[in-house]
């Protein structure tokens, strides 16, 4: 498959573009700026992904985009442009945690203890998906990550949910990036989830 990552130099992007090349997918990496290093094997280009008609030209003839850009900086709306633009089947996003329920109706992001610095991140996450769900046109897909999230092994042992955080028996939530990136790719040849969210984690 050719499959289109914007972000790719990033922590989860560059993650997700080697699970992809280890699986023998062909890689466009897009990036703001084309000095910072992409796995071997992604052919990197520079673009600006809040310009949907700049994006569509770099993500046309691809068979799915994976969005791993900030929240804060990349809106639904211009990436959905894109991807209809371009004629793209499958849109793929790294979520955030908070916006899954820690109990019925209650979500990450209202609990009383959620930290003041990581709302600028994580309230446009939120819209984000409620964008999404308001979209019938594409196949999207939302995968949200647990409460920790970090670089770590690849175990490729993990469980799956759908919008309630999953916690270990430690009452844990966790994920390494590497597995995180596994579960993408089996998201993208295998569609489970088309127009959900869903999530992952130990």
């Amino acid at each position: 498959m050719k499959i289109a990552i914007i972000g790719v130099t990033g922590r989860a992007g560059s993650r997700i573009a080697a699970e992809a090349l280890r699986r023998g997918h062909s890689v466009t990496g897009i990036a703001r700026s084309t000095s910072q290093a992409a796995p071997a094997g992604v052919d990197l280009r520079q673009g600006d992904a809040t310009q949907p008609e700049q994006l569509a030209a770099l993500i046309r003839g691809h068979d799915a985009v994976v969005s791993a850009a900030q929240f804060r900086v990349l809106k639904a709306a211009p990436l959905l442009q894109a991807v209809k633009s371009a004629g793209v089947k499958r849109l793929l996003v790294v979520g955030g945690a908070a916006s899954l329920e820690v109990a019925p109706g209650v979500i990450v992001l209202d609990s009383p203890d959620f930290p003041a610095e990581y709302k600028v991140e994580a309230v446009p996450g939120k819209q984000f998906l409620d964008d999404l769900r308001a979209e019938t046109a594409v196949d999207w897909t939302f995968l949200s990550p647990p409460a920790m999230f970090a670089p770590g092994e690849r175990t490729g042992k993990f469980r799956i949910g759908k919008d309630q955080l999953l916690t270990d028996e430690k009452g844990q939530s966790q994920i390494s990036m590497e597995d995180y990136a596994i579960a993408m790719l089996d998201e993208i040849e295998q569609p489970k989830h088309l127009r959900q969210r869903f999530t992952v984690a130990y």
